[in-house]
């Protein structure tokens, strides 16, 4: 169990960091990003090895991931788009 929980939490940091490389801009803060990014693997982990059982470490770990990457994508504020006046309005 100590090593999923490693696991997982390095596994959300670096989807972390790939998401702060690829979206910056449209992110909070990097260590808002960080923060979800481990405690979303985090709550992953616990909640696939309490559906699992213990001895599916591999599965309990792209379930870490993939709840990750959940929480980090409600993070992803949208595109702002500017509107330009036209001078001819």
């Amino acid at each position: 169990m100590i090593l999923e929980t490693l696991g997982s939490v390095v596994l959300g940091l670096a989807l972390s960091w790939a998401a702060l490389r690829s979206l910056s801009h449209r992110l909070p803060a990097r260590r808002a990003v960080f923060g979800t990014g481990a405690l979303g693997a985090l709550f992953g982990v616990c909640l696939m090895h309490t559906v699992l059982g213990p001895g599916h470490v591999p599965a309990a770990l792209i379930g870490a991931v993939a709840i990750s990457a959940v929480t980090l994508s409600l993070l992803i504020r949208p595109r702002s788009r500017r509107l330009s006046r036209s001078a001819a309005a």
